[in-house]
């Protein structure tokens, strides 16, 4: 097969590309354990191993090698990816049930690597969500506001457990330095706004900060430093990040000026919930997103857009897996219509000539 020029040039291989993809979020993952404990890292470490496991079983039941597609590092990509999403005190068969059906019925079922249609990851995020609701929006408040901070052994013991052995029930262990019950930002405004408070008097509450709310703004920040690396180093292209954040920036300003009292910024958006790492990680998975220039950005404007109207209309406070796996369906179509022109063809002039 003849390659165009430079012939020197080196291709990225898969393990090679999952590996930065996985390291890139670490800035990430760091503000993430430091705000809301060491749970985030006992779900990775269950996810991965899950996953890998999970994936090991089906190659030997499918009679296809196994070493070799347990170390291109799609499987880590995706438990990395999903572990991140979770609760930090989210009990272990949950992340061990997600992991799995990750990679048994988003991934393996079509055929593994390069024939799903759906991002696996996402896929899992949403089956945990829709099932356990109450405990998949049960995140700790951030430590400087936390009343119990929780210690790695109870940690632990909640995960292993789902009970502290200090006696200590999660709702307790979810108690501000206010002792109200705390939420996620994006939860607690879309729970207040509906018993007509605004946002105004809801930036008041001691869980929101200068861009968005304590802690989440230094997760998603440390994410976007992830994410440029990822440009810089040509892991992925910039066309879907920048569909994201200009959907989300876009369709949140249009609601903003209508009614500030009532709709958020577009800064708060950027910097609230899982945002920055849907945006950079999540959506540019190359399998499942669109394969053209015009098609990413249409693709990526389509998960800004709906970002935030599932947010503000929506039953759910982060809307990020939704709108990928919807966008997902919609690559087929986006693709047929953004084809480029083969190189060579001319459109046909006005004239038919």
């Amino acid at each position: 097969m003849i390659q165009s020029s430079p012939f020197t040039k080196k291709k990225n291989s898969v393990a090679e590309l999952m590996l930065w993809v996985v390291g890139a979020t670490l800035l990430g993952l760091a503000a993430q354990v430091y705000y809301f404990g060491g749970g985030v890292i006992v779900n990775i470490i269950l996810a991965t191993v899950t996953a890998l496991a999970t994936e090991a079983i089906i190659l030997k039941l499918r009679k296809r090698p196994i070493k070799q597609t347990l170390f291109d590092g799609s499987a880590l990509a995706t438990a990395w990816l999903l572990a991140l999403a979770l609760p930090p005190l989210l009990p272990w068969w949950m992340t061990v049930l997600g992991a799995s059906f990750a990679i048994i019925f988003a991934k393996q079922i079509y055929g593994g690597l390069g024939n799903n249609i759906f991002n696996p990851a996402m896929v899992a995020y949403v089956l945990l969500l829709i099932s356990f609701p109450v405990q998949m929006t049960a995140w700790l408040p951030p430590v400087e506001l936390a009343q119990n901070p929780a210690s790695i052994s109870e940690t632990l013991s909640f995960i292993f457990t789902g009970q502290g052995s200090n006696g200590l029930t999660v709702e307790q262990m979810r108690l501000g330095v206010d002792s109200f019950s705390m939420a996620t930002p994006l939860d607690h405004i879309k729970s207040e706004l509906s018993q007509g408070y605004r946002i105004v008097e809801l930036k008041e509450s001691p869980i929101f900060s200068n861009l968005s709310g304590v802690g989440w703004q230094w997760v998603n920040l440390g994410f976007l430093i992830g994410g440029i690396i990822l440009l810089f180093k040509k892991v992925i292209n910039w066309h879907i990040p920048f569909g994201v954040l200009a959907g989300i920036f876009i369709t949140s300003s249009l609601l903003y000026v209508s009614n500030p009292d009532q709709y958020l910024s577009p800064l708060f958006h950027w910097f609230a919930g899982a945002t920055m790492l849907g945006a950079f990680f999540i959506a540019t998975d190359p399998v499942t997103a669109s394969t053209t220039p015009k098609g990413r950005i249409i693709f990526g404007l389509g998960i800004g857009i709906l970002t935030v109207l599932i947010r503000v209309f929506g039953g759910y406070p982060d809307a990020i897996a939704f709108a990928v796996l919807l966008l997902n369906m919609a690559v087929p179509l986006i693709d047929y219509y953004t084809k480029p022109r083969v190189y060579g063809h001319q459109n046909k002039s006005r004239n038919g000539l």
